[in-house]
């Protein structure tokens, strides 16, 4: 019997709360635009950094494979070559 006197009496939300709380979702929806803009701001400013590193991933990675390859096929070169290297190395900071 108390069911139906509490529906009887309409909403349980007071119109003041609803008011409120529409308010509030639009506060939450305007400052999700803003962080949206704001995000999208900083990507745009950091995307040329991004793609300089990018670029220069992709050089190091072909010296990378090009050194490899050179060594598969140069192995006695390449020995002397990081012997040589490690030895004056060595010389400039033995000093």
């Amino acid at each position: 019997m108390a069911d139906t006197t509490q529906m009887d009496q309409g909403s349980a939300v007071p119109p003041r709360s609803e008011k409120e709380a529409e308010r509030d979702v639009s506060r939450a929806r305007k400052a999700a635009e803003d962080l949206s803009s704001a995000a999208g701001a900083t990507g745009d400013k950091y995307r040329p950094r991004g793609k300089v590193w990018d670029d220069a991933l992709h050089r190091v990675r072909s010296f990378q494979d090009g050194s490899k390859q050179y060594v598969r096929e140069n192995p006695t070169k390449a020995v002397f070559t990081a012997l040589g290297v490690g030895f004056v190395i060595g010389l400039l900071f033995h000093r």
